[in-house]
């Protein structure tokens, strides 16, 4: 061919044998992919795209062989050598999209520092992060990434945790607070005392779970794998039935063979094979740089079914902890913030949940707190200590009673708050007001939720007049007080009866039943909470608008997957009549060098579409 298009002839008498030697190399090296993976399907007997193409490129090389030795026909060395080269070539860039595919795992690994500066008898040592061991102290300096998961025993800084949680700024970390491996310390030392190392740590478990979903097969994966079964058993069977009928037709045995070859390589599922493990390779990479961890890959593909949104309260719809709502001074003599300053001083020694909130105020405050003497707890009632000359007392309601002191006009403004009065030498001074606040996000995520026809409901262990006030403030269709993790779990269980598609959103602990049961369970919860078993997907953020996220990328993902079927089957439907020759009276005809271009293209097209996913995904979040 060559010397046809370049116009000259080379005369060599064993040409023909220079051609079969070429061919055989291209043969047995080009095609070895294809033969090894013919081996590895036979043995799992699960006939794929590499079955068809060793099937093609064997009968080609064989049939040109028996004719380079004296049968009567037509040498497919040209066709064996161009098939190879193309279906490489295919190959090579599908197996390029699959890499780009799991580059932001890669990414993940990258973020792990493999040395750290270990604390030991007050000098320091490097050794590599896999030395370390629970309960060592290591040393961060300013700019470098925290290498392990631990707790802060000294220093203040700024940690960027943007790879790891999506949030964009820095966050304050101090003495007590909790770090992650893989995030990057800002201006300040830490000394911190390892908590997680190896498999424990959370950026490890992220990457296991990424790798695990995209490993995992979901019921679209399989239904890809049946019909890729399937149109290799239909590729040998109408090819092998191509070839008797052109026969029987009176054709040369070359040109019956040629229509059977053409069939077989232009029939490959390659382009099937690749639909779904792409995309899914894709959506569970960018969910995971956006916080939304796949442990379950049918229930994110099924996340587009959800009809009924069901959500825990405490720490999900709210921020889970007391804060300081209001402080007020209702004698003159004190200022609203020497309320909180006398309050804080006397809650410094308690370990309740209240004192933590007034506690947390004033150091948002920057209020100095003066000493305290004689810390006694008054049961059921407060605290009292002495602060300076004075008697202070931080009280509930139900000591003003006992005492005949009068609660102040707007102590009660909201049900959902719950108010501690002090007491200055027995004499009322004023309240504070704390509540655990309503996170900023969830309005909205109710509202994005709302507006994908769901409906809304909080199932909480709170009592009526909480559940009432919360669910009335973010606009919900119902909600269930005072309910126990067993009775959450009944709660779902019935509104699957009604017909609902239940996905439930929970802190992976108190609600592990009902996170098992739902038909998706969503476990909210900061990187530490992140092996909640129960759970099919994790949100790293705890951000409820995070679930308006991941029913989007559900849905937009397996939009991507329906049309990479569609483009795979439709184009078999097309291209297997016209290999096998069903237009030859008209002149149309696909040889199998053409045809392996053309199921290159599919693959290309299909791997695409599918990298187009990462982009659509990318600008919704």
């Amino acid at each position: 061919m060559i010397q046809d298009l370049l116009g000259y002839e080379l005369t060599i008498e064993a040409s023909n044998y220079v051609l079969f030697g070429l061919s055989s190399v291209i043969y047995f090296y080009g095609g070895w992919p294809f033969l090894g993976g013919l081996a590895d399907e036979l043995k799992k007997k699960q006939l794929g795209m590499m079955t068809l193409i060793a099937v093609a490129i064997t009968i080609a090389w064989g049939y040109s062989s028996a004719t380079t030795f004296g049968l009567e026909g037509k040498t497919f060395f040209w066709e064996l050598a161009t098939l190879i080269d193309v279906m490489l070539l295919g190959h090579w860039i599908e197996m390029k999209s699959v890499m780009g595919a799991s580059r932001s795992l890669q990414q993940l690994v990258a973020l792990m520092p493999s040395e750290a500066h270990r604390l030991k008898n007050g000098d320091t040592e490097d050794v590599t992060v896999d030395q370390l061991e629970k309960g060592d102290l290591v040393l961060v300096r300013p700019g470098e990434k925290i290498p392990v998961d631990g707790i802060i025993t000294e220093g203040e800084s700024h940690v960027n945790q943007a790879m790891v949680t999506g949030e964009s700024q820095p966050v304050k970390k101090s003495a007590d607070d909790q770090v992650i491996g893989g995030t990057i310390n800002g201006n300040s030392s830490l000394k911190i005392k390892v908590e997680q190392v190896g498999d424990e740590a959370y950026l490890k478990k992220v990457i296991n779970m990424v790798k695990d979903s995209q490993k995992k097969k979901s019921k679209t994966q399989h239904l890809a794998d049946r019909i890729a079964f399937w149109l290799t058993i239909v590729a040998l069977t109408v090819g092998f039935g191509t070839l008797s009928v052109w026969l029987a037709a009176g054709e040369p045995f070359a040109f019956a063979l040629e229509r059977m070859a053409s069939v077989m390589v232009i029939t490959c599922p390659h382009a099937l094979g690749l639909a779904v493990p792409l995309v899914v390779a894709i959506s569970t990479s960018v969910s995971a740089q956006n916080g939304l961890l796949i442990r379950n890959r049918t229930a994110f593909e099924n996340s587009r079914k959800i009809t009924l949104m069901a959500f825990d309260k405490t720490g999900t719809l709210t921020k889970g902890n007391f804060g300081v709502t209001r402080f007020q001074s209702v004698q003159k003599e004190f200022s609203d913030q020497e309320i909180l300053k006398l309050a804080g001083a006397v809650e410094a020694e308690s370990e309740h949940p209240l004192a933590i909130g007034i506690l947390d105020k004033v150091k948002e405050k920057d209020i100095e707190l003066p000493e305290i003497k004689n810390f006694n707890a008054l049961t059921g009632k407060g605290i009292e200590a002495d602060v300076g000359e004075q008697k202070v007392k931080v009280v509930s309601p139900g000591f003003l009673k006992e005492n005949n002191l009068e609660v102040p006009d707007g102590a009660n403004q909201n049900e959902q708050e719950t108010v501690v009065f002090l007491v200055v030498d027995n004499q009322l001074a004023g309240f504070i007001a704390l509540a655990d606040e309503i996170r900023e996000e969830s309005q909205e995520a109710v509202k994005i939720l709302k507006e994908n026809r769901m409906k809304i409901y909080m199932m909480t262990g709170d009592n009526e007049q909480v559940a009432k006030s919360v669910s009335e403030e973010l606009g919900l269709d119902g909600y269930f007080a005072g309910i126990l993790p067993d009775e959450k779990l009944e709660q779902v269980k019935k509104f699957q009866q009604q017909g609902e598609f239940v996905a439930m959103t929970g802190d992976g602990i108190n609600d592990a039943p009902a996170l098992a049961t739902a038909d998706v369970g969503i476990a909210v919860g900061s990187g530490t909470d992140v092996a909640a078993e129960t759970a099919d997907i994790i949100l790293v953020n705890s951000n409820p608008k995070d679930i308006a996220s991941l029913v989007l990328f559900g849905k937009k993902t397996h939009k991507k997957m329906i049309q990479n079927f569609i483009w795979a089957t439709a184009y078999n439907v097309v291209a297997i009549p016209l290999a096998a020759g069903v237009l030859y009276q008209s002149g149309i005809l696909i040889n199998p060098a053409l045809g392996a271009g053309l199921m290159s293209l599919s693959t290309i097209i299909v791997a695409i579409n599918a990298q187009l996913l990462k982009k659509k995904l990318q600008l919704s979040h």
